[in-house]
């Protein structure tokens, strides 16, 4: 059996939307967060893998899980995060949680409403934050909040790629009854421009992410960690200009990802909020608070 590492996209860290295991973060959980990053990224592209079998995918996600657990050593990235949380003596729950996950990537390919595919971010998005958390010893209390962020993030990701989902593997995030109340089909998503039913679909589903992202705005005050606290406001800048470029643009057609100056950008603007709204002392309102 292959190693499930020679299975790997090419894709690191450095690729993804997001900061992960940045500079802002202390240097002695980066070494832990990188080993879950690794092993992560190893099973996803394992499930996103465009020529090998649903059946070999299970059994390698299946082989993953197991040498997590300790049930041997073959898979070098199961090994270094099973040692890694060993030495924080941290079990491995949201790694598993993101294996169930990837287990419905295989095998589900629809997702029926809204509440579809929040159920598939609590497995495939939260624990990432979560695990994050619980590396800087936060309270639970902070997870609600992130729940909410991770969500949007996962969303954002599902608007952005949408046809490639659909054309590459056949996977489809969005909301049937979303699609059908604007009188969008699945087949739309295979063009290179989304028509006009399809754009509505899309900009709606993002402007319910963007109330989705409001509820984190909390975030980064909640915890305690001054550097994750950039961490947060920073992804979070991330998150709302995405989120804002999706409203109004085609993902089928035009740019809804960030470029390397809008990341600097933003990254120094989420930097310098949250300085600030810590120096202040101030705590981030909702839209909804604000209106009561």
């Amino acid at each position: 059996m292959t190693a499930a590492s020679e299975l790997r996209s090419g894709k690191t860290h450095r690729d993804e939307n997001f900061p992960v295991a940045s500079f802002l973060i202390h240097p002695r959980h980066r070494a832990l967060i990188l080993a879950f990053y690794n092993f992560v990224r190893t099973a996803d592209d394992i499930a996103d893998h465009a020529t090998l079998a649903a059946s070999d995918k299970l059994a390698y996600l299946d082989l993953l899980e197991a040498e997590l657990l300790g049930k041997g050593d073959s898979q070098k990235e199961a090994v270094i995060l099973r040692r890694a949380l060993a030495e924080r003596g941290m079990p491995p729950r949201h790694a598993l949680d993101l294996l169930a996950a990837f287990r419905m990537d295989v095998t589900k390919l629809r997702y029926e409403n809204w509440d579809d595919l929040i159920h598939y971010c609590r497995y495939s998005a939260m624990p990432v934050g979560r695990f994050v958390l619980d590396v800087h010893g936060e309270s639970t209390s902070t997870w609600p909040a992130n729940d909410a962020l991770c969500a949007a993030l996962q969303i954002n990701n599902h608007l952005q790629d949408c046809g490639k989902d659909f054309r590459n593997l056949n996977r489809v995030y969005l909301p049937l009854d979303a699609l059908e109340a604007s009188g969008a089909s699945v087949e739309m998503l295979g063009g290179d421009k989304a028509p006009a039913e399809l754009l509505q679909c899309l900009q709606a589903l993002a402007a319910r992410n963007e109330r989705l992202l409001e509820n984190s705005k909390s975030f980064s005050a909640e915890v305690k960690d001054f550097r994750l606290g950039l961490e947060i406001s920073v992804i979070y800048a991330f998150a709302e200009k995405i989120v804002r470029l999706l409203k109004v643009r085609d993902p089928l057609s035009e740019r809804v990802h960030l470029s390397p100056l809008e990341l600097l950008f933003y990254t120094l603007g989420g930097m310098a909020a949250e300085t600030a709204r810590r120096v202040m002392g101030r705590r981030p309102v909702s839209k909804a608070a604000a209106g009561r």
